[in-house]
């Protein structure tokens, strides 16, 4: 059990945050969550036991008097644009959001400190995406930070202010977030959409797949390993940045590959076709992450490996198509 009494998470409804929610739940965690609108909080299955607020990000006023009113152990800030294609269309939305918008949750969580006199934990979600085009490989926490999207600019910014936050006396822990995946996933990231066109082309027999370079490489883990270094960040003794990664890259066409194979194709390159749409205008070709730091100093490894991790999210979408959902 976990002596933490209450909880914040923003961005409860997406993949982390419900995985999140479920863990501290388990623990007797009181848990409080932030949605962006009521549709949101409405439709999301979450566990039992969880309030979930209606809020924006960008509304730094209600943002503070969430943080006030809730009055959290633990603040885990998840929430933010996530998709670096949107990011590209709404580069002023994104940097609002995911970089403003969580100053406005450590300045909140420092207020409340001041005014408490109790300790406040944070932990920031940030991303391998603040990298851009690494010149070292793998990358850890000394590796320069020079994104090449707004979403890893706006993702810099956070995770930069994070350690000008430290230097004010509040706990604000980051963990630089490899590419992680579950069936929790939503069908605009380009790993459901695969696993989700590997069921649907095997049951029907017949069907395509448009992508974008299929060369690209990335470090994917499972999302329940990430959210546990969260966990484990945002309550270890010190505050400090921590890559959190697998150290191992597949390309996307690895990935294709591994999911049509869990249905029983083998020959996935008829299925597939490039489409230009989908091609970033800037791609940082091949991420991998040494998480050496968090693995000596919180005790975290990756626990599922790549084939699992792409098997897993196959096998619920297979039973989705079952269903006819």
């Amino acid at each position: 059990m976990s002596d933490v009494r209450t909880a914040l998470v923003t961005g409860v409804t997406g993949q982390d945050g419900t995985l999140l929610a479920r863990r501290l739940v388990a623990e007797g965690v009181q848990v409080h969550g932030l949605a962006h609108s009521a549709a949101d909080r409405d439709a999301w299955a979450g566990p039992a036991g969880v309030q979930v607020h209606v809020g924006d990000l960008t509304d730094t006023a209600g943002v503070e008097q969430l943080v006030r009113d809730v009055a959290p152990d633990e603040v885990y800030n998840l929430a933010g644009i996530s998709s670096v294609a949107f990011s590209w269309e709404h580069p002023v939305l994104t940097g609002a959001v995911t970089g403003l918008g969580a100053v406005g949750v450590f300045e909140a969580a420092r207020r409340l400190q001041e005014s408490s006199g109790r300790r406040v934990r944070v932990v920031q979600a940030s991303s391998a995406e603040i990298f851009g085009v690494p010149d070292q490989a793998p990358q850890d926490e000394s590796t320069p930070v020079r994104p090449v999207s707004p979403y890893g600019a706006a993702k810099a910014y956070a995770h930069q202010m994070a350690a000008v936050y430290r230097s004010r006396d509040l706990h604000v822990a980051t963990c630089v977030l490899y590419n992680h995946e579950s069936p929790l996933r939503p069908q605009a990231f380009v790993t459901r959409k695969i696993t989700a066109a590997a069921a649907r082309i095997a049951a029907a027999g017949t069907g395509t797949l448009a992508l974008g370079s299929t060369d690209v490489r990335r470090d994917w883990g499972w999302a329940e390993d990430y959210v546990d270094a969260l966990v484990r960040a945002v309550r270890h003794g010190v505050a400090d940045d921590f890559v959190v990664a697998t150290g191992r890259t597949h390309s996307v066409a690895e990935f294709v590959a591994a999911a049509f194979a869990r249905v029983g194709i083998e020959d996935w390159q008829q299925h597939v076709v490039t489409d230009p749409r989908f091609v970033r205008p800037v791609d940082p070709g091949e991420v991998v992450g040494d998480a050496t730091k968090a693995r000596e100093v919180l005790g975290w490894a990756p626990t599922v490996e790549f084939e699992e991790v792409v098997g897993r999210m196959v096998d619920h979408d297979v039973a989705l198509v079952r269903e006819g959902a």
